[in-house]
C-alpha cells in the first residue's frame, strides 16, 4: 500500500508541475509583443527614451593590452521620425557627467577634476542630430554636433531599428534602438596620457524608446 501511495503521490506531483509549466507558459506568451521589424511597419511620431531600459556604455584601450569598459548611468533622449521619410528624423541626447560608473570611486573622482571631465564646469554632454543617412534597410547613421567638456564637434553614430510593438505591460508602443559610434577624446581638449590611454573612444547605446 505504501509503494502505491508513492507512485501516486509522484504522479500527481509530475502532473501539478505540468499544468503550472503550461500556464506559465501561456502567460508568457500573452505578455510577449508581436514585434514589427520592417522599418515602415513602425508607428511614426516623438519618442522619448525608456530609462529603465537603457544604457549607455563607452570603452577605451589601455596601455595597448586591454579595452577598458565604463558606462554613464544617467542619460536622456528624444527621438522624432517617420518610417517612410527617415533622413527627416531628428534625435537628441544629454548624458550627466557624474553618472559615470567604473566600479573605482577613486578613479571616478579623478575623472571628475578639471583636467579631465571638469564636471563642475560642464555637467553634461549634449548631442544634437543635423542629418541622417540611410545605410540599409533599418540601419542609418545620425550625423550631429557632440558637445562634450565645452567643445561641440561633429560626430557621427550608426543606428540599428530592431523593431516595434506595443508594450502590454507600459501600454505604451515601443521601439527597440541600438548605436554606436567613435570620438576622438583630443578633439574636446581631453587628451591627457595619450597614447598610454587611447585617443578614440567607442560609445554604444542599447535602449528602448516609448511613444
Amino acid at each position: 500500500m505504501a509503494s502505491v501511495k508513492l507512485v501516486t503521490s509522484r504522479a500527481s506531483a509530475v502532473l501539478s508541475t505540468s499544468l503550472v509549466i503550461a500556464l506559465l507558459s501561456g502567460c508568457v506568451s500573452w505578455v510577449t509583443p508581436k514585434v514589427e521589424s520592417e522599418l515602415v511597419e513602425l508607428e511614426q511620431g516623438e519618442y522619448q527614451l525608456d530609462k529603465n531600459h537603457a544604457a549607455l556604455l563607452f570603452k577605451i584601450g589601455h596601455l595597448g593590452l586591454s579595452t577598458y569598459v565604463g558606462r554613464f548611468n544617467d542619460f536622456d533622449a528624444s527621438l522624432s521620425f517617420d518610417p517612410n521619410n527617415m533622413t527627416q528624423a531628428k534625435m537628441q541626447a544629454s548624458v550627466t557627467i557624474k553618472s559615470l560608473d567604473i566600479n573605482n570611486a577613486e578613479l571616478s573622482e579623478t575623472l571628475m577634476g578639471d583636467s579631465w571631465f571638469d564636471e563642475q564646469r560642464y555637467p553634461q554632454a549634449v548631442f544634437t542630430s543635423t542629418s541622417v543617412t540611410p545605410i540599409s534597410d533599418n540601419q542609418f547613421n545620425f550625423n550631429g554636433e557632440l558637445t562634450l567638456h565645452g567643445v561641440t564637434k561633429p560626430v557621427s553614430f550608426a543606428a540599428t531599428f530592431h523593431g516595434g510593438a506595443d508594450n502590454w505591460m507600459t501600454g505604451k508602443y515601443t521601439l527597440g534602438f541600438s548605436a554606436s559610434g567613435t570620438i576622438k577624446r583630443s578633439d574636446f581638449d581631453m587628451g591627457s596620457y595619450v597614447p598610454l590611454i587611447g585617443d578614440e573612444v567607442t560609445l554604444e547605446i542599447y535602449a528602448e524608446f516609448v511613444k
